[in-house]
């Protein structure tokens, strides 16, 4: 794609398009970086209050779970992180990534994208293809509060030769909207999404957001696969718990899978 195909990010249209709601968040756009999880890690922002977002056109070592890559490409997609402050609890907050999943799933219902799906535990997909995926790590320390850096990266206008390794397949925003929105308008709907989903989320637990997460599971009573470091589930995916764990029938009963290095697929 050549530079002139695609809208630039820029901070000013995503503060307009956010109206009242933009002095949430402190918002820094930077033509291309490795990664803007990496970056918030190991360069945060003073803490003043505000959600610090970090939004870049293009990056060049973006990571997803597992150790795998986020692939890139100039105008192609959205890729951001945003560094969320919380009080330290004495496990790893439970259900954050799918409240974010459920934030991105609600921005784009909103725009009218129709079989928005969630898959746990951090993937959006549409009508069972994979559009957008969610990594969120943990920083602490150097003087600091706990928080969490919850990176998102969604398909918007792959290219004809791109190749990405997902095992539901993959789809981009223009296949699924027809005339869909610019980056700066759909970053500034994610963020209006996320921030009272994460407010409620701190206030209330996962608890409060499970019954509209389970209305978009997009494996419910389905046969599903879960591969592990060392072993295999199969059975019926009954949902999640008010942890945000994975609820599998299997023939030895009820197994609860919790968020970690393993892949859900169907069987």
């Amino acid at each position: 794609m050549k530079p002139t195909d695609y809208e630039a990010l820029d901070a000013g249209a995503v503060a307009a398009a956010l109206g009242e709601l933009a002095g949430l968040f402190v918002l820094t756009v930077v033509p291309e970086c490795d990664s803007t999880n990496s970056r918030l890690l190991e360069s945060p922002p003073p803490e003043d209050g505000r959600i610090a977002v970090l939004a870049t056109d293009r990056q060049t070592a973006g990571r997803g779970r597992r150790g795998r890559s986020w692939l890139s490409w100039p105008g192609a997609g959205l890729t951001f992180s945003l560094r969320w402050p919380f009080v330290p609890a004495p496990h790893v907050p439970a259900g954050l990534s799918l409240v974010v999943g459920l934030a991105v799933a609600r921005a784009l219902e909103a725009l009218g994208v129709e079989g928005v799906q969630l898959k746990w535990p951090n993937d959006v997909l549409i009508h069972g293809r994979k559009l957008a995926g969610i990594l969120v790590e943990l920083s602490s320390g150097r003087g600091r509060g706990t928080a969490a850096v919850i990176g998102i990266g969604l398909n918007l206008r792959l290219p004809p030769d791109a190749v990405v390794d997902a095992a539901t397949g993959v789809t981009d925003l223009t296949s699924c909207l027809d005339g869909p929105p610019g980056p700066n308008r759909l970053l500034a709907a994610l963020l209006a999404q996320l921030q009272p989903l994460l407010q409620l989320y701190a206030a209330a637990g996962f608890t409060a957001l499970r019954g509209a997460w389970l209305q978009r599971n997009a494996f419910a009573d389905l046969p599903v696969r879960i591969l592990g470091e060392r072993d295999e589930i199969v059975g019926t995916c009954a949902g999640v718990d008010d942890d945000g764990a994975l609820l599998v029938h299997t023939a030895d009963g009820l197994r609860r899978v919790l968020s970690g290095e393993v892949s859900l697929r169907l069987a």
